[in-house]
């Protein structure tokens, strides 16, 4: 038996030489330095040794494979400390991926430690050495190579490509790999870490890929775990965010929606299109069957129309009196008794009514002393109680107020591209103009005297230091810059860093930048330099937002630097907030001073829009006063009516217009000044729109008040207060009726919750009501002191002149535009002919607005809010052109959520365990459909980057043993101990009292080069902590929109971003957490008002519309149906504003709502005054009394309101300001002309046609009085 166990031993030796050459190594231990702390490790090739025991708790940490019998293996414990170290970046961010990590620490164990190294690592350098402590003699492993399995290599990078950084909204490929993650695979990944270059192999290792033997070797092909499976019974597969197998097909985007269309064409305007030919069609039908019906019955076809003719168009209103006739006759008797009194009362009394008409404007003008001026655009444009306002509210009460951004975007255009050749092998490079060595040093001098830029605010000196955004202070007090510059630390010095011989250059700020732009957070570049990316003030500058005019993602091709100082933001510390206002003055000076002839700058500072708007108003001054002077001097000079040259100064009524001008101003005055009492304040637009508006009413009628009575003539015995009385109580109820439609739709107006259309609406109703007031009395009251003085022939304004007396008296007579409007214009529109034309015009005119009213843009262009030459009007030409990332986006976790719990965790975080739906999961999700969901990157995860940190594998998280304080990473002392154990249960996600044992730890950490996941820089804001540590409170996630140009890609932007929230909310609603989850960015308080404009002008414009059809109805005496005639007309006139909308440019935003809820007021103007004198007309049939009214009542209207603001408008063409230009010139010009075609051309065609019957009990009323009078002219027309 002794003979036959050796013969049996040898027979196995001869048969499995393989066994022997396995066991085998290639090294053990280490020996010559290489450089600093890097070692070569010695060569060894005999059978593995046994590890020491104090190594023990290190092979199972790291290579648990190799732990079994006596374990021998071939690197002793010095070795796995190195290899340990070296996995520290790699742990950091794969180890979120537990089978991503656990393929890589195979490729890395086999490397160092396997008892097998013989049979996949070819040593081909060594370099003899004499060791200085023992004396002997040893052998460094300089190159070697490593025989690695196809399939391992494709297993190992398929599981790690899909692994997140969260810190960088990046794959963590990116940071590893030595080139951008898309660029990234299984050889080129594994060739870089295994490079010299980049800066942590000691040596050469050269990989070498095959499935099968080479060279007598065989290839390294350990068994793989997917992304999708588990390491051990412990852990679970990868998560979704890192693992595209777990989360199964990508999620697609709905398809757009289908456009509209009919025969291929827009289905509106098709719509349109038949319906206009239809209604053609049936009324034109009706018109030739009349005609023809009339033809039949009268030898020439224009002899009038007998009225009793069946059918006839022109029919007279016979019948019996309706119910509602004595109602509408008794009130129209009340109104007139009412204020002929009151007229009579006025003129008798001048003295008294101007006194207390003067105390009550001093009383209310007085409240200006209390006026607010709202210049703060979030109080402009966002009501206090909407949704995006109250989440603006709650973002800065628990993570202060988003900071105030300074934004250079730098150009160098006289630069061209250079070609980087890097050396020894690669590509060529293209690297953009403003990428050259020289612009770079150029531009950071720039950025250094920015810095150094010194304000003065109350004798205080003030530096960017004082304001900046410092989010490591006070242990690191370096401003955020978000610059390219950051990545060579803001140093020259760094920027001219290069590693080089006499004949090479082997890396140099070419190699830094590309290396940054794909690990912005690395703290170490990989290459010869070993410079850090990470920003000087702790955070990562991620390439998209300080490079502009890229294609792709090739950050190199540049075109433009973007450099933007983050400064805090003072909402409730006034002081604070001028100082930081009065640096940025200062920084605009520099600016816009600033000369070099390399470089081209465009700018913009947080006051910057502010500023402009002020400087556009006050350059705007000259053009409006110019606008308001020529409408004053209209109505000064056409009020009067010169009947010849040596009555001139006497029958002018210049003072008169003065007066009515005044009483208007006064109006406005006294509605402000109200309002200023309590407590109401103003805006602009109230500034700007409200004297127009009251000016347009008010002016009319005063023409509608002095015309009737320069018309009127005096009866037998009457004195001049009850002609003045009896005038006004003809005409008091038509301006009473306007006005009170005006007012009462202002009011009801102002129930929006638009702060622009409800602030507007307050004051316009009230100054239009006061204006009305002091009409009635006070310029009734001036009146009768003008006419007295034109009896006494004194002249105007010098009063107390007497003129020379040309015998005649003031006597009744028509102005040359009543003749016109009543021998010429109103025969011809209303001819039988003429009519139809009208109607088929201003319906073909309706159905056109109609058919492109769903077309108008929503949203105002932020550009147009400043003047031509604005500085800030060519920084947003560049940021559309360069900027490749849109506003940051907070998805805000509301406070209660509880993060303690692994339920709670799992609905949140985005690794490993976490769910499929989990909040970051779904924000990664939009991400990727980026053209759909305008969210640009995947979020930056406080939780995921905390649970990386605190786990024990890693050197992150440590604390003194003694005091159990936290100790950073760099710091080298042995009583810093692992926060959690190395067991099974420390390595699961810290629960309960740990969570937030830690988690001030993580918080408070500082990223460094042993551990770059230190969450001060990046998450100290996002994450609240409760009181004492007890618990988290509000939370935020960051990420970024995509490039948003237009005001359509913000609201869509904002409307995705609430989807996607909406979605999150639900989702954890389901699994029982009941806290809301909402998106924030700067701008959604701005562009909310838009989500609900097209409701907001509905509602407006149809509470206008109903409010004048009731005022109109009882003041008409419940005159139904010439309420519903007007209001169509008013609605006709506001659809086709719209229609010049589109046409024009106009977009449709709080600007262009309120000019459209005035223009429904001014509309009334146009239109009230001719359906009243229809309405009271006593002529026999519709074209007669249309024809009456619009003679009687079209030539005020015309000269008061058409040609007063006619030429005021003009003038506002010729406004610096965009903003003046298309929201009040196009505007206003499109509302008088609008207005004054449809009250003045189609308003009485309409009414000729279906225009009321006659009010058969008001026959009588005035038929007596005015025997022999012009009176009785105008009633017999």
């Amino acid at each position: 038996m002794k003979a036959r166990g050796p013969a049996l031993g040898l027979l196995l030796l001869l048969l499995c030489p393989a066994q022997v050459f396995s066991q085998s190594c290639v090294w053990y231990g280490e020996c010559g330095i290489v450089s600093g702390d890097k070692r070569y490790n010695c060569k060894y090739s005999g059978p593995p040794k046994p590890l020491p025991k104090d190594g023990y708790d290190l092979i199972q940490e790291l290579c648990p494979g190799f732990f079994y019998d006596n374990v021998s293996v071939c690197c002793d414990v010095q070795q796995l400390q190195t290899l340990k170290s070296n996995l520290q970046l790699p742990l950091q961010f794969l180890s979120r991926c537990p089978s991503c990590f656990y393929n890589l620490m195979s490729l890395f164990c086999e490397l160092t430690c396997s008892p097998q190294q013989s049979q996949f690592l070819n040593v081909t350098e060594t370099e003899d050495i004499v060791d200085p402590v023992t004396n002997q003699t040893k052998t460094n492993v300089k190159a070697l190579e490593y025989y690695i399995g196809q399939s391992f290599a494709n297993a190992m990078y398929n599981a790690c490509r899909d692994v997140e950084a969260p810190s960088s909204n990046d794959k963590a490929l990116g940071l590893l790999c030595g080139k951008d993650a898309s660029a990234c695979n299984a050889t080129n990944w594994i060739e870089y870490m295994f490079s010299k270059d980049n800066g942590q192999t000691p040596f050469t290792i050269t990989p070498i890929f095959s499935d099968l033997p080479i060279h007598g070797m065989e290839p390294m092909r350990n068994a793989t775990k997917g992304c999708n499976e588990s390491v051990d019974e412990i852990t679970g597969p990868c998560s979704c965010q890192d693992c595209s197998i777990v989360c199964g097909p990508k999620p697609q985007p709905p398809p757009p929606p289908v456009p509209w269309r009919i025969f291929g064409l827009d289905a509106m305007y098709v719509i349109m299109w038949i319906t206009y030919m239809a209604f053609l069609f049936v009324f034109f039908g009706a018109f030739f069957a009349v005609w023809c019906y009339r033809k039949r019955y009268f030898v020439f076809e224009y002899t009038p129309i007998d009225s009793n003719i069946a059918f006839s168009v022109n029919s007279s209103d016979k019948g019996d009196t309706s119910c509602c006739d004595p109602l509408g006759a008794a009130f129209e008797g009340c109104l007139k008794r009412l204020f002929t009194q009151w007229g009579a009362f006025c003129v008798r009394n001048p003295g008294c009514i101007i006194f207390f008409s003067l105390v009550f404007i001093a009383a209310c003008s007085s409240g200006l002393v209390f006026v607010q001026v709202t210049t703060n655009p979030v109080e402009l444009w966002s009501s206090p109680n909407s949704q995006a306002r109250l989440e603006k509210e709650y973002f800065d009460t628990h993570f202060g107020p988003f900071f105030r951004t300074e934004q250079l975007i730098i150009q160098a255009p006289h630069t061209s591209v250079h070609i980087y050749e890097p050396y020894p092998s690669g590509a060529n490079v293209p690297f953009g103009p403003p990428l050259d060595l020289e612009i770079l040093h150029q531009v950071l001098d720039l950025q250094t005297d920015i810095e150094n830029i010194v304000a003065f605010y109350n004798n205080e000196t003030v530096t960017l230091q004082d304001i900046c955004v410092a989010p490591l202070s006070p242990y690191n007090k370096n401003c955020t810059i978000m610059s390219v510059l950051n990545y060579f630390q803001n140093s020259h010095l760094m920027l001219d860093h290069k590693i080089q011989d006499d004949f090479y250059i082997y890396a140099d700020f070419h190699t830094h930048f590309l290396y940054c732009v794909r690990a912005p957070a690395s703290l170490n570049d990989t290459s010869m330099l070993h410079d850090p990316c990470l920003g000087t003030f702790g955070g990562p500058v991620f390439p998209w937002l300080v490079l502009g005019g890229y294609d792709d993602q090739n950050y190199n091709n540049a075109t433009a630097l973007v450099i933007t100082f983050p400064v805090n933001n003072y909402y409730n510390d006034t002081e604070k907030l001028q100082k930081a206002q009065a640096w940025e003055k200062e920084l605009i000076n520099f600016v816009k001073n600033y000369s070099n002839p390399n470089l081209t700058i465009s700018f913009t500072t947080e006051r910057s829009i502010e500023d402009e708007l002020n400087r556009e108003s006050n350059s705007d001054v000259f053009t409006i006063a110019i606008s308001y002077a020529i409408m004053f001097l209209y109505i000064s000079l056409a009020l009067g009516h010169i009947k010849s040259c040596s009555r001139l100064l006497v029958d002018s009524k210049i003072s008169l217009g003065i007066a009515g001008i005044l009483i208007v101003l006064s109006s406005v005055a006294c509605s402000l000044g109200i309002f200023s009492y309590i407590g109401t304040p103003l805006t602009l637009i109230v500034i700007e729109v409200i004297p127009f508006l009251v000016l347009a009413v008010g002016v009319d009628n005063i023409f509608i008040l002095v015309q009737t009575y320069q018309r009127d003539e005096r009866l037998q015995g009457e004195t001049l207060d009850q002609q003045l009385g009896r005038v006004l109580g003809e005409v008091a109820p038509t301006m009473f009726l306007s006005s009170f439609c005006e007012t009462s739709a202002f009011f009801l107006g102002a129930l929006s919750t638009m702060p622009a259309v409800h602030t507007f609406s307050l004051f316009a109703g009230m100054a239009i009501l006061i204006d009305f007031l002091l009409q009635i009395t006070c310029f009734v009251s001036l009146l009768g002191l003008d006419i007295k003085r034109q009896e006494k022939n004194q002249l105007d304004i010098l009063c107390c002149v007497r003129g020379a007396a040309d015998g005649r008296s003031v006597q009744a007579s028509d102005s040359f535009l009543f003749r016109f409007f009543k021998n010429s214009y109103s025969p011809f529109l209303l001819k039988d002919w003429m009519r139809p034309i009208v109607i088929a015009v201003f319906v073909g005119i309706l159905s056109f607005s109609i058919a492109v009213l769903n077309k108008v843009e929503i949203g105002l262009d932020q550009s147009l809010s400043m003047p031509n030459d604005s500085y800030v009007t060519d920084y947003f030409r560049s940021l559309k052109q360069y900027l490749h990332s849109g506003p940051p986006v907070y998805f805000v976790l509301e406070e209660g959520h509880d993060y303690t719990s692994q339920e709670g965790q799992n609905m949140v975080c985005g690794g490993m365990g976490c769910d499929n739906d989990s909040l970051v999961q779904q924000i990664f999700n939009a991400a990727q459909l980026d053209n759909y969901t305008r969210i640009g990157f995947a979020p930056s995860s406080w939780i995921d980057d905390y649970f990386d940190w605190v786990k024990p594998q890693s050197s992150c998280c440590r604390v003194y043993n003694s005091t159990d304080q936290f100790c950073n990473a760099s710091v080298v002392n042995p009583e810093c101990i692992r926060c959690r154990p190395l067991t099974p249960e420390g390595k699961q996600r810290p629960q309960g009292g740990d969570f937030m044992k830690f988690l001030p730890m993580f918080l408070s950490d500082n990223p460094n080069p042993k551990c770059g996941k230190g969450g001060h820089a990046a998450y100290s804001s996002a994450v609240n902590i409760l009181g004492n540590d007890t618990g988290v409170g509000a939370t935020y996630f960051m990420t970024y929109h995509t490039v948003l140009q237009t005001s359509a890609d913000f609201i869509d932007a904002m409307k995705k971003a609430q989807l996607v929230a909406s979605n999150i909310t639900k989702t954890m609603g389901m699994k029982g957490s009941n806290y809301r989850v909402f998106p924030y960015s700067v701008f959604y308080v701005f562009y909310e008002q838009y989500l609900t404009i097209i409701d907001d002008a509905i509602f407006n414009l149809s509470m206008s519309l109903g409010s004048i059809f009731l005022v109109t109805m009882v003041v008409l005496g419940c005159d139904l149906w010439s309420a519903v005639i007007m209001c169509v007309t008013i609605a006709m006139i506001l659809v086709n504003m719209f229609g010049v909308m589109w046409l024009w440019g106009i977009s449709l935003n709080a600007v262009s709502l309120v000019n459209l809820v005035m223009s429904c007021g001014i509309s009334v103007e146009f239109c009230s005054h001719i359906t009243r004198a229809f309405t009271v007309s006593k002529k026999g049939s519709r074209v007669d009394r249309a024809e009456e009214a619009l003679a009687h009542m079209g030539s005020s209207v015309f000269s008061g309101i058409t040609l007063t603001k006619f030429g005021g408008i003009v003038v506002l063409a010729f406004a610096k300001s965009q903003i003046f230009q298309i929201f009040y010139f196009r505007m206003y010009l499109a509302m008088v002309l609008l207005g004054a075609a449809h009250g003045l051309i189609f308003l009485p065609v309409l009414l000729s046609y279906i225009g009321p019957s006659v009010n058969k009990a008001k026959r009588h009323t005035t038929q007596d009085p005015y025997k022999g009078t012009e009176r009785e002219r105008l009633l017999n027309f």
